[in-house]
């Protein structure tokens, strides 16, 4: 059937070259950073570090929490710290519990 959607006799749908389009500069490759060439961009998978060392999450444990917030106070998401769905809730109630003993901040001064 696909034979018959395009035979010489028909003239088939114009190409669009998007090599010279001007709303495509820098996707083509060649300037990706330094990096060259086309292919995939592969990341290391990352690890819940409460799993991998068999940590306790403790909210009396400041310095560890102190890590897993930002500059501002934040707590930091799973995409970014690599924790697991069950530590990352673990991790959120203790960070809260120690700011409520003021322990770490709610926010940055």
């Amino acid at each position: 059937m696909s034979d018959e959607k395009y035979t010489e006799d028909r003239e088939r749908p114009p190409r669009q070259d998007r090599g010279m389009d001007v709303q495509m500069d820098g996707r083509d490759g060649e300037d990706r950073g330094g990096r060259g060439g086309k292919g995939k961009v592969f990341f290391k998978k990352k690890v819940c570090k409460f799993c991998v060392q068999k940590l306790k999450i403790d909210y009396k444990d400041a310095d560890v929490l102190r890590r897993f917030i930002t500059e501002r106070g934040k707590i930091l998401p799973r995409r970014i710290t690599g924790t697991c769905a069950k530590h990352q809730r673990a991790l959120a109630l203790n960070i809260k519990r120690a700011r409520s003993i003021a322990l770490l901040p709610f926010v940055a001064e």
